[in-house]
């Protein structure tokens, strides 16, 4: 076993992960001793592995699809984003108990924070296309910021009602056919579904109706710049790629296990955005 704490990232597949990227580069960056790995765990061997995460010599890790949910399962404590959301992204142990967090939403909001300084706008409206994993953080996030409504749209509208909850009092629920009722009042619109993915097809909605103070974001980043976000741009909007949420979400992370609150960077980001080819 290495003298030095070493935290890695659980998910299958998982070699697309940019996560020891990003982590190694932070210990680099403060000249801290430590590692950062993959694991590919399948989804049978999950238990298991979490379970002797300690005796391996982990002191924690990120957690990616599909084993959010599982990993909530199975912490012995979870932080209150984690419980809300029923699923954990982040595990690492205080006094030898295993505990979970979600820093989805975290990542999210500090992502729009930084690259669209006053996003929230008049705080009317903030749509959200999709109703998925990413979906609930984000949804869960924006019920924090004091948006007088936070409408969920899906194609399957039972699912958007299931998650808009997460926004407590301001959550509305619709089809993505009704997408266009809700933009003329929106200050933010997100992409939350996986449309606009490399490989996938793209999200194809009308985004006449919003008003010119809004902002757009994708959570997105390869490619940088989806259809969704390339749209908006050409409409005049202010855009935001999904890279900055992948980079601070993690963040909280490296704290919890190397000591050392990180920054994120112009270099980490070039240096992510070169991998990535973008």
């Amino acid at each position: 076993m290495s003298g030095f704490p070493r935290a890695c990232v659980l998910g299958w597949p998982v070699s697309q992960s940019r996560s020891p990227l990003i982590h190694n580069h932070w210990l680099a960056t403060y000249g801290l001793a430590g590692g950062y790995e993959r694991a590919e765990i399948a989804p049978a061997e999950f238990e298991s592995f979490v379970r002797g995460l300690g005796g391996a010599g982990f002191v924690g890790g990120n957690v990616t699809v599909p084993h959010k949910e599982a990993a909530f399962r199975l912490v012995d404590e979870a932080d209150a984003s984690a419980a809300d959301l029923g699923a954990v992204n982040t595990l690492w142990f205080e006094d030898g108990r295993l505990v979970g967090g979600n820093t989805d939403g975290v990542g999210f909001v500090a992502n729009l924070d930084e690259a669209a300084p006053g996003w929230e706008g008049e705080r009317k409206l903030a749509a959200v296309i999709g109703a998925g994993g990413a979906a609930r953080a984000v949804v869960h996030a924006l019920g924090t910021r004091g948006f007088e409504r936070v409408a969920v749209v899906n194609r399957t509208r039972e699912k958007a009602e299931a998650i808009a909850p997460l926004a407590g009092r301001a959550g509305v629920a619709g089809g993505l056919d009704d997408l266009w009722r809700f933009l003329p009042d929106a200050d933010l619109v997100v992409n939350a579904t996986s449309l606009g993915m490399a490989g996938k097809g793209a999200l194809e909605v009308h985004l006449g109706e919003l008003p010119e103070r809004a902002v757009a974001t994708d959570l997105i980043y390869v490619p940088l710049e989806t259809p969704f976000l390339a749209d908006a741009r050409a409409r005049g909007l202010r855009t935001v790629d999904g890279l900055g949420m992948l980079l601070h979400q993690a963040a909280p992370g490296f704290e919890r296990w190397f000591g050392v609150r990180p920054d994120v960077t112009p270099e980490l980001r070039a240096l992510v955005v070169a991998d990535i080819g973008g």
